[in-house]
Parts: structure tokens; sequence; C-alpha cells
């Protein structure tokens, strides 16, 4: 058995915390984090060798940084106000507007697949989104 101090090996331990384990989980520990830090230097080494208009990712791995607990519970709640705004609206609007923002569609689209003029679903998303807006302020 092996004692490892967890903040080592996680960012949101801001205190040491020692806790046992196999040598075999320890050891796939250190190899993770070696691993990681050697794929961060190369990232860091070629970063100069890439363009920003390359859209090879490397730009993305190197700015990107694991959000903490503390911002995933922030995205839950801001996902969970969303959605009870959302819901508030009529059937066909929050359709429209969950076709048009989360799957992408466009007006056109959306028209198309339910038989109507473009511009009503444009309207009607224009109003489903006040209306969101409206809802999110009186009760947030």
């Amino acid at each position: 058995m092996t004692t490892i101090n967890l903040r080592e090996f996680y960012p949101w331990y801001i205190e040491d915390q020692f806790i046992e384990v196999t040598d075999e989980v320890a050891e796939e520990l250190r190899a993770g984090r070696r691993a990681e830090a050697a794929h961060q230097r190369r990232v860091t080494r070629n970063k100069a060798q890439y363009s920003l208009d390359c859209d090879d990712g490397i730009e993305y791995s190197a700015c990107l940084h694991e959000p903490t607990p503390q911002e995933l519970l922030e995205r839950m709640e801001l996902f969970y106000h969303l959605w009870n705004a959302l819901n508030t609206l009529p059937e066909v609007q929050g359709r429209r507007v969950d076709a048009h923002f989360m799957l992408g569609m466009t007006y056109r689209e959306i028209a198309r697949a339910e038989g109507v003029d473009w511009s009503s679903v444009r309207e009607s998303v224009r109003v489903g989104l006040t209306a969101m807006r409206k809802y999110l302020k009186e009760n947030f």
C-alpha cells in the first residue's frame, strides 16, 4: 500500500488529503500525471509552429482547462434556469426556439418541416426569446 496526497493529483483539493491506495493505483496516477505533463510540454514547445487558422486543435488544447466543480455547478444551474424558461413557452414556440438554438436549424428549415412561412418562425423565436428573458429577469 502506498500513501498519496490527493492534492497532487486533483486541482480542486486545496489542502493536503492523504489516502492509502494499492501500488498499482498509485503507479497509474503517477503515469497519468507524467503523460499529461509530457503532452503539455509538446503543446507548449510546438505552439509557435502552428497558425491560428490551421484548425488542427492545438491552440484549443493549449487554452483548454478542466472546469472546476464550482464551474460545473454553475453551468448546471444555468442549464436548469434556461430549461425552466424554455418550458414556460407554448409548445410550438418552445419547439421552434429549441430547434433554432439547440439543434442549429435555420428558420427556413424549421418552416419547411412544419409547413409554415419562415417569417412566422422567425417571429415566434423572437417572441419566445423575449418571454424567456422576461421570465429569467423576474425569477432569477
